[in-house]
């Protein structure tokens, strides 16, 4: 009689070779989602360096602009401590001719005119056209001619315009550091899912915080692809 396997071994080893075939799927399975985790945390980790690098670069900027506004600022308000220095100045200047012109004194005339500036000498001599002591319509003095200059008022206008312009420019570097700052923390929110996962046993759960994981991660990439890049 030949020699065969029983019913009983033969379902034993059909049962066995299932057996193996499952462990076989079961490692399959879990070295997929081991790669996809593993591949999780390399791509967040390198995104996650990039953005906190991002989020330092503007921050910098940020510092820079404002401080330069600050400085802008200050020489603008310096400007303008000079402008009023030379238009009070030229004020008294003026009304020490006027003085003597009313005293009818031309010797004081003559040295009050000397210590006019050349901005308000030009303005004088356009005044005297206009023959203020008989026209009504004449300017009160000087200083009211449109030929008087402003030099230091001008260069304070100029400075304040750009210590506002760097003080926005501040802002905005500030604010881009701050989106990077955000989505750092969700790239660490990622990198957190993902290894939390493997301490789970179930695939469900750590199929379901990979998923999670990659919808934060989508969302990060898609605010670092629209972001300004660090200066």
């Amino acid at each position: 009689m030949p020699e065969g396997l029983s019913p009983v071994e033969a379902g034993k080893g059909l049962e066995e070779h299932a057996e193996r075939d499952e462990e076989e799927r079961e490692k399959h399975r879990n070295r997929t989602i081991s790669i996809i985790e593993a591949s999780l945390l390399a791509v967040v980790a390198v995104l996650a360096a990039y953005s906190g690098w991002a989020a330092a670069k503007w921050a910098t900027e940020s510092s820079l602009s404002l401080a330069r506004a600050n400085a802008a600022r200050a020489e603008a308000n310096a400007a303008s401590l000079d402008a009023l220095n030379s238009v009070n100045f030229d004020v008294t200047a003026f009304n020490a001719w006027f003085t003597a012109y009313v005293a009818g004194d031309q010797s004081a005339m003559a040295i009050a005119a000397k210590r006019f500036s050349p901005n308000l000498q030009f303005a004088f001599l356009a005044w005297l056209n206009t023959h203020p002591a008989t026209n009504p319509n004449a300017p009160p003095g000087p200083t009211y001619m449109p030929e008087y200059q402003h030099p230091y008022q001008t260069q304070a206008a100029e400075l304040n315009a750009q210590a506002t312009a760097e003080y926005t420019a501040g802002e905005k570097a500030g604010g881009t550091s701050d989106s990077y700052v955000r989505t750092t923390v969700y790239l660490a929110t990622v990198l957190f899912l993902a290894g939390l996962g493997g301490h789970f046993g179930y695939r469900a759960i750590r199929y379901g915080l990979a998923g999670v994981g990659m919808v934060i991660l989508a969302v990060s990439i898609a605010i670092l692809a629209t972001s300004p890049r660090p200066p």
